[in-house]
């Protein structure tokens, strides 16, 4: 296998085992975390062109939109609109980094039990809210369970899934956060014309979270994690259910027990360890591709899909149907990426996928440079606005077989068990803190850069696709306590990492 120019032996047969029903059904209820993610992606921008929303907590947005002066690309740009955005990220990444020590201390699957439970909590909260404190306190509490199980559920999958099929089962996370963002959309155009829907909207948050957390009662936590924790009983019994009776799993848990008893007779702290030196590509790799998968702009455009759409020509019913369509096609390339990722690799689907959103963003600038002018005061003709939505659609199909899924694959998969928690965290951090910045800012970005935005992206995607070339490895097929091979092979990275 070729990773950065040279050879890798492939080793996925060291380990061998085939796709049980037991491991696929464990990990589709552990990527059911993802729901929770998508579902409040997809709830938040819908939620914020709702007039009775708006009315009750945001009154000079509807004030600025009544404004027939306003410029279209700043009806929305309000710092009380997306503080209740982007609050749920701030605390996310404050989440992320206590769930770090908490997955190693409580398993990973009780972990995304906690996750589950805090959403829950926060969801009833956004449902009942009476003010704008209710509602960002709401929006902390769900920040927290987001935080939890995007920092447990990436791991849990890559660690239960058969090295040969693990980037399959790897996506099915970013395949779930898809599926909330269709349902949440699906659910803010049915509710958009009661005066309280925007509360059921809200508070059915509640449904993904319970269907997460009772799913998690009933699966067992993954080998390495129940070794991490002594119990290698129970970690036999789970590797024999997740790779099959007739499989010899003894080499693969005594591989695990080993690395496990090593981790421990060092007892290093592993915040300090990642910045060893030998470390340092996994360090570069925590940081870099949660922060580009931010800066390709989808779960900004996810965010407020229905508040851009509105500003380019849709009425409010359309943006919402345009929002449903852009989710849907986000949700089938996601399919496709799980069909192909562990056959042609992580790196083609990345500099494929890249390139297209490349094409997308530059010539979505084109058109709404076009048709609203330099001011951004012109009204957009109909057709265009829909060819609009196309060429986002493009963009989103990149995004959901390329920078989507695998940006939660990477993380999960190149960090040795030492440090695995801690990389996680590290990842998710820079995810959440990443987006709070661009949620922050993309409404008032959006309003003085205009049809620039979208160039603003499309120079990032660019930056990232160079980056995916020279520095991002090929992982395919390669288990996990082996993964140090495309580190010691890379052009680059072998200079930091020491041959055995």
């Amino acid at each position: 296998m070729a990773v950065g120019g040279f050879a890798v032996d492939d080793n996925s047969r060291a380990f061998s085992g085939r796709v049980t029903a037991s491991v696929v059904i464990t990990c589709i209820v552990a990527a059911s975390g993802g729901l929770i993610f998508g579902y409040d992606i997809g709830i938040s921008g819908g939620v914020t062109t709702m007039q009775p929303f708006l009315k009750k907590f945001f009154p000079v947005v509807l004030r600025k939109a009544a404004d027939a002066k306003t410029n279209i690309y700043c009806v929305y740009d309000s710092h009380v609109l997306t503080a209740f955005t982007s609050s749920l990220y701030i605390a996310g990444l404050a989440a992320s980094l206590v769930a770090s020590r908490l997955t190693r201390a409580v398993g990973r699957r009780n972990t995304m039990i906690i996750g589950g439970l805090t959403f829950l909590i926060g969801a009833a909260l956004n449902g009942g809210a009476e003010n704008v404190v209710m509602l960002i306190l709401g929006r902390i509490l769900l920040g927290f369970g987001v935080g939890f199980t995007n920092q447990a559920t990436p791991i849990y999958l890559s660690e239960m899934a058969p090295p040969k099929w693990r980037g399959a089962f790897g996506t099915s996370f970013q395949f779930f956060i898809g599926i909330g963002v269709v349902v949440a959309n699906c659910l803010n155009y049915g509710t958009a014309k009661i005066s309280w829907g925007w509360r059921l909207s809200l508070g059915l948050a509640i449904v993904p979270s319970a269907i997460m957390t009772v799913g998690a009662l009933l699966i067992s936590d993954t080998p390495s994690s129940l070794v991490e924790r002594g119990k290698v009983d129970q970690a036999r019994d789970s590797l024999r259910k997740a790779r099959g009776k007739d499989i010899d799993i003894e080499p693969e848990l005594a591989e695990l027990v080993k690395t496990s008893e090593a981790v421990k007779a060092a007892n290093e702290e592993p915040f300090v360890t990642i910045f060893e030196r030998q470390y340092r590509p996994h360090l570069v790799m925590a940081f870099a591709i949660p922060f580009f998968q931010q800066l390709t702009g989808i779960n900004i455009i996810a965010f407020y899909a229905p508040v851009l759409f509105q500003s380019v020509g849709f009425g409010s019913d359309s943006a919402l149907i345009a929002s449903i369509i852009l989710g849907c096609v986000n949700l089938l390339s996601i399919i496709v990426s799980t069909f192909i990722v562990d056959r042609y690799g992580r790196r083609i689907l990345f500099l494929e996928g890249g390139t297209q959103m490349i094409i997308g963003q530059v010539a979505v600038a084109c058109v709404l440079a076009v048709t609203t002018g330099v001011s951004g005061t012109k009204d957009i003709p109909r057709g265009y606005a829909v060819l609009v939505l196309v060429l986002m659609c493009i963009y989103a199909a990149g995004f959901g077989w390329s920078w989507g899924p695998l940006s939660w694959l990477i993380p999960s998969e190149i960090f040795p068990m030492k440090i695995r928690t801690t990389g996680q965290a590290i990842s998710v951090a820079v995810n959440f803190a990443t987006t709070f910045v661009l949620a922050q800012t993309f409404l008032t970005m959006l309003c003085h850069f205009k049809y620039g935005t979208f160039l603003f992206y499309a120079g990032w995607l660019i930056a990232m696709t160079l980056f995916v070339i020279l520095f991002v490895p090929e992982t395919k097929g390669i288990p996990l306590e082996s993964m140090y091979q495309v580190w010691e092979r890379h052009w680059f990275w072998r200079r930091f990492v020491s041959l055995p």
